[in-house]
This record gives structure tokens, C-alpha cells and sequence, in this order.
């Protein structure tokens, strides 16, 4: 009698869109898969987050995993313009240092681009509210498989339990958030933004003062966001990672989310007026809820693959935002080890990761130092072998020329393995 042949399994870690991400391609590549995370539901039950921006070969991936790709298009909108303005606080006054027309990001909510690709998958692979034990029953989980993936985010518990020395490198800043529902707001503030920033809508902006820097952008569905980096000494954060010799594991505080109080709130508002245009400040002042993420990174890895064990996202490779890489690393990432896995087979796994180790391995560690220096630059932070730290008022052509997103090192590379997603979807 002809058995049908037992499909290989693969555990997830990690629901957010590095996790997802990796289980819609391992699924297309015909394993079995289960999602761990610690948090008890969909994240899109919740919204929160913030902004994000998607590259062509990203935008290509998540199209070719959606029932109807047209709703990627339904969800964003495109960014065909970025744009660097030097800010004097005490003039008042913006200027432009360099200008990118022909981009072709798409710009999203956080919790709308989670939601597609979660909607793709079925709801039973998700173990919601689990790390080493359910969290409800306290109940040991003990899950079998023939991978691990360790997509669990920027503070991986799995890449702890693997590299137990391993610390992220603070960047000596950290990062206010914001999503301004205009739908919901005086019409004065939307007014001013769009008069300060006339392309919006169509074109990202990064205002460069001293020692800071914010970006600005349109969502879809009325929202404006805005990133402003601060510098200030390294917060608090406080998590725990639990791990024994089975690679069980915590996910507690896989975040460098920093508790915000009414005061900072205050002290935030208080120094938009002097650092920022009004039309800014304004925005920044009637945002609700902004929240602060300590911003680190890491440099890259000597490795991601461990015997049965591989990195993905921010995990693998922990990455400042200022490339808008770390999305996008994660998307590519999940679909060259989906290909891998399905070029190779089950009965040739570790040739398989390999692979995948050898074409993401250059191109994330490239892209993480480049994001490294853009944001050191973009911060007027010391940089090694530089005379002295860049100051947008006086900054070279050189210079300007650097922060354009064009000079992203192997942003246009394709990898072979995805010739087929890139040029059919």
C-alpha cells in the first residue's frame, strides 16, 4: 500500500511579520508549519505600531503571496519622491540638501500589512499565548519539528540561546513614533503639513536639524506619520529570557518599546517648538499616544544557520531604521529560505540553509552598516575616520549625495532564487 509521504515541519517563533512572512513561504514550499508567539492574538487586533515602507522586490513578494494582489495596493500608497530638508530651530527655516524622484516604495500601517499576510495563512498554526508553556494553563508545550526558525525580533530569544555572549550595540538615540488620524482632526494642523510639505502624499521627507532628525510621510486611510530621533543616554529595558538545554524559551519583552510617560510626553512637545517648524511641532503636539523605541543594532553575524536552527528579520540581523531595511529584510528573507527549502528538500535541509545563509549573509550586513552610518551621520554623532560630525547647515555635496536611499548598497540585486516571484507578480 502507497503511503503518502509525512510533509516536513517547521516551527515558527515569532507572529509578527518576520514570522508570518516566513510561514506563508515555508507553506508554499509544501512544510508543515507552526507559529509560536507569546502574545495571546492576532497583533492586527491591536493597532498599533507605526509606519513602514516597502521596496519593489518586497512589494513583489507579499503580491505574490496575497489571494488578490491588488489589495497590497488597497492598503498603501506609492512614495515616488524622498526628500532631505536642513532645519534652523531658531530661524524657522527649511531647505532642501537633496532630492530623489523615481523611488518606488509603497508606504504602510504596520497593522495593515501584518493583517494581509496573516489573512493568507490558517488560523490554526498560530499558538497564540505561548513562549516554553501556555500562559493561560501553564501547561509544558513540547512541539516536534525539523526546523527552527528563529524569527522572534530584534531582542531573539533563540539567538540567545545559541550566541548566549551576544549583546546589541546601542546607538546612543532613540526613536519618538507617531500616526496622526487626520480623519479625526482639525483641519488647520492637515493644512499647514501639507503646505509645509507640499508633496506628501507622494513623497517622503526627512527634516535634518542639529544632532536630529525626523521623517514624514503619508499612510493610507487620512494618516500622517513621523519618526523623530532624539539622542539621549541608553533607557531601561527590562526582559527576560528563560532557556534550557531543548531550546525551550521565553519571549517576554521581545520589543525596545521604553515606557512613556506624561512628563516626556510634555518634554517631547516642549522641545518640538524649539527644534521644529510650527507646522511640525503642531503635528507632533496633537498626536495621540506617540511611543519611544531605544534604537540598536548589531554588527553582522558570523553566522545565522545552526544545524536545524536559522535566524530571519531582525533576529538575524538587528538593523537601525534608517534604510527602511528591516521590513524588507525580513519579507526577502523569508521568501529566499522558502525557495531554499523547496530547491533542495527535506532530505537535503542543511544544504538548503547554506544557501540561504550565502545569499542573505552579504547583503543584510551590508545594508545593516550603510543604515548604521546613515543614522550616526543624519544624528551628527561621531564616525570613525571622519574629521568631524555632519552638519546639515554646511553639509557637502558629497554628503547629501550619501543620505539618498539610491546609495542603499544591493538594493537593486535580485536574487536568482527569485526570479520567478520578481518577474511574474
Amino acid at each position: 500500500m502507497n503511503m503518502k509521504k509525512q510533509k516536513p515541519k517547521a516551527i515558527v517563533v515569532g507572529g509578527s511579520i518576520a514570522g508570518e512572512s516566513c510561514a506563508k513561504a515555508l507553506i508554499s514550499a509544501d512544510w508543515d508549519v507552526v507559529v509560536i508567539e507569546k502574545t495571546r492574538g492576532p497583533p492586527t487586533q491591536n493597532a498599533t505600531g507605526a509606519g513602514l515602507g516597502l521596496d519593489p522586490l518586497a512589494q513583489k513578494i507579499v503580491q505574490s503571496w496575497l489571494h488578490e494582489p491588488e489589495l497590497l495596493y488597497n492598503n498603501t500608497l506609492p512614495v515616488t519622491i524622498t526628500e532631505n530638508l536642513a532645519t534652523d530651530g531658531e530661524k524657522k527655516i527649511s531647505w532642501v540638501i537633496g532630492r530623489e524622484e523615481g523611488t518606488k516604495y509603497l508606504t504602510a500601517y504596520w497593522a495593515d500589512l501584518h493583517g494581509l499576510i496573516y489573512n493568507t495563512l490558517p488560523p490554526e498554526i498560530f499558538l497564540w499565548g505561548h513562549r516554553a508553556k501556555d500562559l493561560d494553563t501553564n501547561e509544558i508545550i513540547e512541539i516536534v519539528g525539523d526546523l527552527l526558525v528563529g524569527a522572534d525580533g530584534i531582542l531573539s530569544s533563540i539567538r540567545q540561546s545559541i550566541l548566549p555572549d551576544f549583546k546589541l550595540r546601542y546607538t546612543g538615540y532613540c526613536a519618538w513614533r507617531g500616526v496622526f488620524n487626520f480623519s479625526e482632526n482639525d483641519s488647520e494642523t492637515i493644512l499647514g503639513i501639507r503646505k509645509s510639505y507640499p508633496d506628501i502624499g507622494k513623497c517622503l521627507y526627512t527634516n535634518i536639524g542639529s544632532g536630529s532628525h525626523i521623517i514624514v510621510t503619508e499612510l493610507k486611510k487620512e494618516k500622517f506619520n513621523w519618526v523623530w530621533y532624539v539622542n539621549q543616554p541608553e533607557p531601561e529595558l527590562k526582559y527576560d529570557v528563560t532557556l534550557g538545554n531543548k531550546l525551550f524559551y521565553s519571549l517576554q519583552g521581545n520589543t525596545t518599546s521604553v515606557k512613556v510617560s506624561s512628563d516626556m510626553i510634555e518634554e517631547l512637545h516642549q522641545r518640538a517648538e524649539q527644534v521644529w517648524l510650527p507646522e511640525l511641532s503642531r503635528l507632533i503636539k496633537e498626536t495621540r499616544d506617540p511611543f519611544l523605541n531605544a534604537i540598536y543594532d548589531c554588527d553582522p553575524l558570523e553566522k545565522i544557520i545552526w544545524d536545524r536552527v536559522v535566524l530571519t528579520g531582525d533576529a538575524a540581523h538587528p538593523t537601525t531604521p534608517h534604510s527602511a531595511r528591516s521590513t524588507n529584510m525580513a519579507i526577502i528573507d523569508a521568501a529566499v529560505l522558502g525557495k531554499c527549502l523547496e530547491k533542495w528538500g527535506p532530505d537535503h535541509l542543511y544544504s538548503a540553509l547554506e544557501e540561504y545563509q550565502s545569499i542573505r549573509k552579504p547583503v543584510t550586513s551590508a545594508q545593516v552598516l550603510h543604515s548604521r552610518r546613515l543614522g550616526q551621520m543624519k544624528q551628527g554623532l561621531s564616525i570613525p575616520g571622519r574629521e568631524r560630525p555632519f552638519d546639515p547647515k554646511t553639509a557637502s555635496l558629497e554628503d547629501s549625495e550619501f543620505i539618498l536611499n539610491k546609495n542603499v548598497p544591493l538594493f537593486d540585486v535580485v536574487p536568482p532564487i527569485l526570479d520567478s516571484i520578481f518577474r511574474s507578480a
